[in-house]
């Protein structure tokens, strides 16, 4: 038995609110390299061969579900993105064709596969950093599931039918960039999931510390004006559905919930 065994509850909440965190989110930095400069970056290769390792793992069934490294025995689901996936590919004959940005080697494939399994044809695209490719190449790539260094590489090689941007723009120090560059081959459907978002106020630069049982590092991390974010999409796409994600982080004592968007390509204005 521990001494916080006798303490009742009520008081272990606010010793917890007291206690100084050492992990999340903090700051509000005038520019992105000062938030670099601020942080102590992280071991690529070092992250790079744990995701590698953990997914290894799910492709063959010995785990559920991978997140940031992390294994899991339950599966996480996304449900309003899995249903536009599958609403999508319903309109297609089963057929259904994705560019992932930033998915890693495969996260959000395999967190999906029980579903993506029964349909016709997919083609799943993951857009990533070039040593993400490489080992996706070596180690995971298939007749469905492929590797890109760039958005406009994979464009010229798909038709692709939605761009999914799963809890990876806030770490971009240019965010916008990349959507323009999706904005001008037309995707008919675009997937925002998992991304934090500010009500009020300017778009913040803070530094994101990560407990080191997931891998120890520190980057910078955006929370974008959520008004501001939504009006880069207004001239061409209809936002369809937005939604609450599962996750919740704390920023400056207050928690922030992860939400996501489902847009649809507004041919009307063509």
């Amino acid at each position: 038995m521990q001494i916080k065994d006798f303490i009742p509850p009520i008081a272990q909440k606010l010793v917890s609110r007291l206690r100084p965190r050492q992990y999340g989110w903090f700051g509000d930095y005038s520019t992105w390299d000062e938030a670099a400069r601020n942080s102590s970056g992280y071991d690529a290769d070092a992250i790079l061969q744990k995701v590698k390792e953990a997914l290894l793992k799910v492709k063959s069934g010995e785990a559920a579900y991978e997140r940031d490294s992390t294994l899991f025995d339950r599966i996480e689901y996304s449900w309003p993105s899995l249903a536009v996936l599958m609403w999508v590919a319903a309109q297609n004959e089963g057929k259904l064709n994705v560019l992932d940005f930033g998915g890693s080697l495969g996260s959000t494939y395999f967190q999906n596969r029980k579903f993506l399994s029964d349909l016709e044809n997919v083609k799943w695209n993951i857009v990533e950093q070039a040593i993400f490719v490489e080992y996706g190449k070596k180690f995971f790539e298939d007749d469905r599931l492929r590797f890109f260094e760039t958005i406009e590489s994979c464009f010229h090689e798909n038709h692709v039918q939605v761009v999914v941007f799963s809890c990876v723009l806030q770490y971009l120090e240019f965010p916008f960039k990349y959507l323009d560059q999706a904005f001008r081959f037309h995707p008919p459907f675009i997937i925002i999931d998992n991304m934090p978002f500010l009500k009020q106020g300017k778009d913040r630069i803070t530094i994101q510390k990560v407990p080191p049982e997931i891998y120890s590092a520190s980057y910078p991390c955006w929370f974008l004006n959520r008004s501001k974010f939504l009006e880069v999409f207004h001239e061409q796409y209809e936002l369809i559905a937005d939604f609450k994600s599962s996750l919740s982080i704390s920023l400056d004592g207050n928690f922030v919930p992860y939400e996501g968007f489902i847009f649809k390509r507004n041919f009307k204005k063509f």
